[in-house]
């Protein structure tokens, strides 16, 4: 089994630890970071995900530059742009290609990519909530769980998703629905019909309600045009 993994979020999180602020006095402070120590920490992360996993090997997933998202609506991770990476992020990513497996794919976050490449004989490592949309086997390092996604389930997730929204991306969803509320709107047998409805019902637009749904999907297997090397938006 091969195991794709968050490579933005883990290699964020080793480099965060690893900065280091100094105070040289007369208000004058600098910021460095050990890029030798993250690289010996990032490698030690990986390589115990993996062994925890049992895989046999695994691949790190990167986001792209471009993102088709911010197409459908220009302030999605709008507010991100104010949060700087760490010291050495660019490099630490160079540095990744060069000793690693590793897979970008145009227009597409780390998440679509894990998304797209999942299948049977792979799991996915990665902590974001997010993956839970995806019918796939993932491992939690953060809470050591390991799940099993159904394609039922991963589709609630979505639609879950879609009415909720997530305000860290940029998106809303449908205005005051939370995760109870989104499980009373979808009912025990959920549909896009139902979420939808609910859209229409509080004043929007269908156009408006598969915008949102657009934004929340991450993108699987069918959601992808392996010829044109492009995302096929997804439709009811």
């Amino acid at each position: 089994m091969m195991a794709l993994v968050d490579g933005d979020l883990y290699l964020y999180r080793t480099l965060a630890a690893t900065e280091d602020e100094t105070d040289w006095g007369d208000d004058v402070w600098s910021l460095t970071s050990d890029l030798g120590a993250a690289k010996k920490n990032f490698d030690k992360l990986i390589k115990r995900y993996a062994e925890e996993c049992g895989v046999d090997w695994f691949v790190l997933c990167f986001s792209d530059k471009e993102n088709f998202r911010k197409a459908l609506h220009p302030e999605y991770k709008s507010a991100r742009k104010k949060i700087r990476k760490p010291v050495g992020y660019s490099y630490m990513i160079d540095w990744c290609r060069d000793n690693y497996r590793t897979v970008t794919m145009p227009t597409l976050e780390a998440d679509d990519v894990m998304g797209i490449k999942s299948n049977s004989t792979t799991m996915i490592i990665s902590d974001d909530k997010d993956m839970k949309t995806i019918p796939t086997k993932i491992y939690r390092p953060m809470s050591n769980e390991f799940l099993d996604i159904t394609q039922q389930e991963a589709d609630k997730n979505f639609l879950t998703q879609a009415l909720t929204g997530d305000s860290t991306d940029g998106y809303k969803g449908l205005s005051g629905v939370g995760i109870k509320k989104a499980e009373a709107i979808l009912g025990s047998r959920p549909h896009w019909g139902a979420v939808e409805d609910a859209y229409v019902k509080a004043g929007y637009t269908k156009e408006e309600a598969l915008t949102q749904a657009r934004l929340a999907r991450i993108l699987r297997s069918s959601d992808w045009d392996y010829d044109k090397e492009e995302v096929k938006l997804w439709t009811p």
